[in-house]
């Protein structure tokens, strides 16, 4: 088998382009412009992914997410187009290529599976992320290195206030009835887990007035998503996880020590010690193999799905305190696997006792890690993909 594969600083690129070649898989590399404009249907680009395509005679090709301009390349060359998508919200999911016929698109969360099957395409895949214990088991902490990352609690992640997110700004400019309405449904949304409320609480009216603030651009061509969806996913959903993760992280630093690896200033959080930005592959898994109990705050718009973050934790050994999230419920035992609370009061209360309590913690970690070996290993999720695409 011969697969070309769109190569891009995504999280994991590195580990892939080194696994396949190792299964016996056949691989060409192609540097794929992940940020240029192109990405969603630029011709030249298109053109030049299928010429590459056929002159190496591949079977497939792969990219880790999923991007139109390589669907339609594939498609013209009538080559299967295999992507696994690891990112939400994706809005170039809201494609019309999705429905070309030699698409096997993956998904980490169901829902989002779930809702491309309902919408007619074809060969899509609930598939959870993988978590690379073959190489952070060779990553082991000195006492240089737990000096540095060692942290009763640690969050790695962003808290969505850098100049990228710059359309909260706009929330000041709302009226008072957009901005209280959208704020009740902010906190609201804060309360619950495992369900969404944000997109359908957008009715018409209240689109209207939002898009009189915030110039929405839908509908790139060949897109179909809508406005509320974009507004929903793409602000609302980040709004909801910022303060979450502000409130959540303020009230465990009050008791405990607690890490932060994110870029920016956080000095508003002030008993949180900000470690800055550590590298995904040389750095991250340190810091979650040192701290004692490891955070995850999943963003919004991951409605059900298994973030990354949460796989790599329990991959590196690393105890997981998680909100709720369904995928994670399903595919890994809530107090047996890892653990998750219900509100903030709650996740304080339960990040108290585990830090007391460090055999329960450790066999938790454990029992993780070992399932994440056995069931969610990179090898054995490409084997599937392989398989679910009938490549051998």
């Amino acid at each position: 088998m011969k697969l070309l594969i769109m190569d891009w600083p995504g999280f994991g690129s590195e580990t892939i382009k080194k696994l396949l070649p190792r299964m016996g898989v056949d691989t060409e590399i192609f540097d794929f412009p992940q940020n240029s404009a192109d990405i969603r249907n630029g011709e030249e680009l298109g053109v030049e992914i299928a010429k590459r395509l056929l002159e190496c005679n591949a079977d497939a090709v792969f990219s880790f997410n999923y991007f139109p301009v390589v669907a339609t390349a594939a498609h013209a060359c009538r080559k299967k187009y295999i992507s696994w998508v690891y990112d939400s919200p994706a809005m170039l999911l809201y494609s019309m290529t999705v429905f070309f016929p030699e698409n096997y698109i993956f998904h980490f969360d169901s829902s989002e599976a779930a809702r491309l099957i309902r919408d007619g395409a074809e060969h899509v895949f609930y598939l959870p992320l993988a978590g690379n214990t073959e190489s952070y088991d060779k990553m082991i902490p000195d006492a240089a290195i737990h000096r540095k990352y060692d942290a009763d609690i640690a969050m790695i992640g962003s808290m969505y206030r850098e100049d990228r997110f710059r359309i909260f700004k706009k929330f000041e400019n709302f009226d008072d009835y957009l901005k209280g309405y959208l704020e009740g449904l902010i906190a609201a949304q804060q309360e619950l887990y495992g369900v969404d409320i944000l997109e359908p609480a957008l009715n018409d009216d209240i689109m209207k007035k939002v898009l009189k603030y915030v110039p929405l651009v839908t509908n790139r061509g060949d897109g179909y998503e809508t406005a509320a969806w974009t507004f929903a996913n793409y602000y609302l959903a980040m709004q909801v996880t910022t303060r979450e993760r502000e409130m959540l992280l303020k009230a465990l630093s009050e008791s405990y020590d607690v890490a932060l690896y994110t870029p920016g200033d956080t000095s508003y959080i002030k008993k949180v010690r900000n470690l800055g930005c550590v590298d995904y592959y040389s750095e991250a898994p340190y810091a979650m193999k040192c701290a004692k109990i490891n955070l995850n705050i999943t963003l919004r718009s991951i409605h059900t799905g298994i973030p990354l973050r949460a796989m790599d934790i329990m991959a590196c050994g690393g105890f997981l305190m998680s909100n709720y999230q369904a995928d994670l419920a399903e595919a890994f035992v809530p107090g047996e696997d890892f653990v998750y609370y219900e509100s903030i009061p709650d996740a304080v209360e339960k990040a108290g006792y585990y830090l007391a309590h460090e055999d329960e913690r450790k066999t938790i970690a454990e029992n993780g890690y070992r399932k994440v070996k056995e069931f969610h290993s990179m090898r054995r999720k490409f084997g599937q993909i392989f398989e679910a695409a009938g490549l051998k």
